[in-house]
């Protein structure tokens, strides 16, 4: 893996960096092929719990590379390249372990995708998210208008698109489109807000987030089915075991993912 992404390990957590921040993080093919192969890996990595990823220098992401999006010459070469690209957005929906999305400076255009098509989205209290798509004539893409409209009243949707407008951290997380604001150091706040993930059950989390993220596309009975068929599998697992102990035995749980 080149020096585009970024991959170290500590305390159960994957960081995962975009590394171009020359061009301000903005999303070539290579890194998208690389996000989506340091994604995969930390999933199937036993001794990860929880993945954050976070942009190098001065911002998260400018979103797409518009020297990479000028040299394509035709409909085929555009559509390789917004696959690759969505493709980092579908890899984090199908991981079984939780994304956090660590923003600083500004998340813009697909990098304002990327950011809140992770689980969990934490920022400094200065950086902006912003919409930039309409600048350029373009629409949002990678599923910021669907994660938007889920989360915001559409006629907020549609102001915060179609101005172009910065959005603070602040006004985000007052709106509910991430999870904390932080003040101090980024990565030392990530590392903390993900400690729940860290201690928690691995795989009740895995169920957690895949029932959670296809709930609207379920019907009552449908979803009920579902939560019954994990529960029953749940509760034979050593983890619901050492739950149980520990919960009699006034301690913390060392779940294990089994």
């Amino acid at each position: 893996m080149s020096e585009v992404v970024r991959v170290k390990k500590e305390n159960k957590i994957a960081y995962i960096s975009m590394n171009r921040p020359d061009k301000r993080n903005a999303l070539s093919i290579e890194m998208a092929d690389e996000l989506v192969a340091a994604l995969e890996e930390a999933n199937q990595d036993d001794d990860v719990k929880a993945i954050i990823l976070y942009g190098e220098g001065k911002a998260f992401s400018a979103g797409g590379d518009l020297e990479t999006i000028n040299s394509l010459n035709n409909s085929v070469e555009i559509m390789k390249y917004m696959k690759r690209a969505l493709a980092i957005i579908q890899t984090i929906r199908k991981l079984d372990k939780y994304v956090v999305s660590a923003v600083h400076g500004f998340a813009a255009g697909a990098g304002f995708s990327i950011a809140v098509a992770a689980d969990f989205v934490v920022a400094q209290k200065d950086a902006k998210f912003v919409c930039s798509f309409t600048n350029v004539g373009i629409i949002p893409d990678l599923g910021l208008i669907k994660a938007l409209a889920e989360k915001l009243p559409a006629n907020l949707v549609k102001e915060w698109i179609s101005s172009a407008r910065p959005i603070s951290a602040i006004v985000a997380h007052e709106k509910g489109i991430i999870n904390r604001v932080l003040e101090d150091d980024l990565l030392k706040g990530a590392a903390e807000f993900a400690q729940f993930i860290v201690d928690g059950p691995p795989l009740a989390n895995q169920f957690v987030k895949q029932l959670v993220n296809h709930s609207q596309e379920l019907t009552y009975d449908t979803n009920d089915m579902q939560e019954t068929a994990v529960q029953t599998l749940l509760l034979q697992t050593e983890d619901n075991e050492e739950g149980i102990r520990a919960f009699f035995e006034k301690r913390k749980p060392s779940f294990k993912g089994k």
